[in-house]
């Protein structure tokens, strides 16, 4: 039986329906409304970020999760994906001699 390894580091697994974060699986809830919830609370909690355990970490993660169901919210991740992967193509162009 051959392991089939994946390349993913942050998103969503669309076999597994996990949150893949590095090495780091969660699996989400069969229930849109759950997941729906879910990703709003942690966009509130992100919000919360100067507070103890509260983060800003919880923004990415609640947009991760709510874009899974939401064609805008999944829309304006690519958007951000894609200008962040070429302005960080561009930096990284500029210090190379």
């Amino acid at each position: 039986m051959s392991v089939r390894k994946s390349n993913m580091h942050f998103g969503i697994d669309p076999r597994t329906r996990q949150i893949v974060i590095g090495s780091l699986r969660i699996k989400l809830p069969e229930s849109r409304w759950l997941r729906t919830l879910i990703g709003v609370l942690l966009m509130i909690g992100g919000l919360l970020g100067f507070l103890p355990v509260l983060g800003f970490w919880m923004l990415p993660l609640g947009l991760l999760v709510l874009s899974h169901d939401s064609h805008f919210v999944r829309r304006q991740r690519r958007r951000l994906a894609v200008w962040w992967a070429t302005r960080k193509m561009r930096r990284d162009g500029r210090r190379q001699p």
